[in-house]
């Protein structure tokens, strides 16, 4: 007859099986742009939109590495100030002054934030609203968070994916700070988990339902989003970017067309500042991925436990159990594990022993994830930069959201 730890130890094992080989090659971490394409005959027009709150210690460099970029067609930028309370404007104008083009850029003061919607979302309202006076003809909106620096080439690139295939959105996973202990531990399983959770080969394949985006550098054809209605569609969603990205694949027949890839090309350059800035990060919008249902949230917390806790947990306590069956279906869920991590650890320069601390990255993650649910009962859900996302938000489209 199989133990107890034996069964659950097999339980674990099957589940990495199923996601190695049944979950879209998540951990091969292997979509990017291409550093070659086929230029299209004529440059698209692009509006780039950067919403800001308070980014005065980051906006500079991420305004120059805009202006600065080579790209062929007319590009013109327009930053949101968002009621900043600190210069972000001023640096953002001096930036321009600084790589003498004034001209290129608008500084937009957004009005005061309707009832219902988030703050991001309003402030990429506000920047679209300007940009269809700025330049009317503009094919597409560059959605940049106020954080990111690009390499000169950036957008090229990312034009060149969206009109060689057509995709309406094409959107990168930017590269974060990886330098600190805390970061070093976090950041690699934050951008493996979020695979793991979106699969990119199934984002990007347009037979699938699977949608997902990375708000921080996003390409958006501007036709797609007015035919879905525009931000104003996924108003008082909290995790933004892939609302946005259900909007557009999930819009009018035959639906729009995709693409997210891990970055090259473009970085943060905001540090976190220890393990309170990643874990407000994370546990900011970890209960609205549950929808705020408490079973959703019991299951993920025993599907996390059960596939990177118990592993290690069944090797390390073997001499206690002394279950030999168990402490092997342990040792190899471990294994795939931390070969199926490795891919993205190796992305970040990282360490080889840092992927086999997976498990307790995991656990951190499931300690955010109910915080993030205490935080939302509590009244305190969403918070970020001084707002507290309104419990009675829209979730239409997180509601439509397909099974994964």
């Amino acid at each position: 007859m199989v133990s107890l730890p034996t069964g659950i130890g097999v339980l674990s094992l099957a589940v990495w099986l199923y996601l190695i080989a049944l979950r879209g090659g998540y951990w091969r971490a292997g979509e990017r742009l291409e550093k070659t394409y086929t230029a299209p005959p004529a440059w698209p027009a692009v509006v780039a939109i950067v919403p800001a709150r308070n980014e005065a210690g980051v906006i500079g460099p991420a305004v120059t590495s805009l202006l600065t970029q080579d790209y062929p067609g007319q590009l013109d930028i327009v930053l949101v100030d968002d009621h900043s309370s600190d210069d972000t404007a001023r640096h953002a104008i001096q930036a321009a002054k600084d790589t003498g083009r004034t001209d290129a850029l608008s500084v937009v003061q957004a009005r005061a934030l309707p009832a219902g919607w988030s703050g991001k979302l309003w402030a990429l309202a506000e920047g679209a609203r300007h940009a269809a006076t700025r330049n009317p003809n503009a094919d597409f909106l560059w959605l940049s968070d106020a954080d990111i620096a690009h390499e000169p080439d950036n957008l090229r690139r990312l034009m060149g994916k969206a009109v060689a295939e057509r995709r309406d959105l094409v959107s990168l996973m930017v590269a974060l700070s990886c330098r600190g202990v805390w970061e070093r531990l976090l950041i690699p399983p934050f951008i493996y988990f979020f695979q793991m959770l979106y699969p990119f080969p199934w984002v990007n394949d347009v037979r699938k339902r699977t949608a997902a985006a990375a708000g921080g550098c996003v390409l958006l054809r501007r036709e797609a989003l007015e035919q879905t209605g525009g931000f104003a569609a996924v108003k008082g969603e909290l995790i933004d970017d892939c609302a946005l990205a259900r909007l557009i694949k999930h819009g009018p027949p035959p639906g729009g067309r995709i693409w997210i890839g891990l970055a090259t090309t473009a970085h943060s350059i905001r540090p976190y500042q220890g393990l309170g800035e990643i874990w407000r990060m994370v546990a900011r919008s970890a209960y609205t991925q549950l929808r705020h249902s408490p079973v959703l949230l019991a299951g993920t917390l025993v599907a996390m436990v059960l596939t990177f806790l118990v592993p290690p947990g069944l090797v390390l306590t073997a001499p206690v159990h002394g279950d030999i069956p168990a402490a092997l279906a342990g040792l190899a869920a471990w294994a795939l594990m931390t070969a199926s991590a490795w891919p993205t650890f190796t992305r970040y320069r990282q360490p080889f022993w840092l992927a086999l601390l997976l498990p307790v990255a995991a656990a951190f993650y499931c300690a955010m994830t109910f915080d993030s649910a205490v935080r939302h009962w509590r009244g305190r859900g969403g918070a970020w930069k001084g707002r507290v996302h309104p419990a009675t938000a829209s979730h239409t489209v997180e509601e439509r959201r397909p099974r994964l």
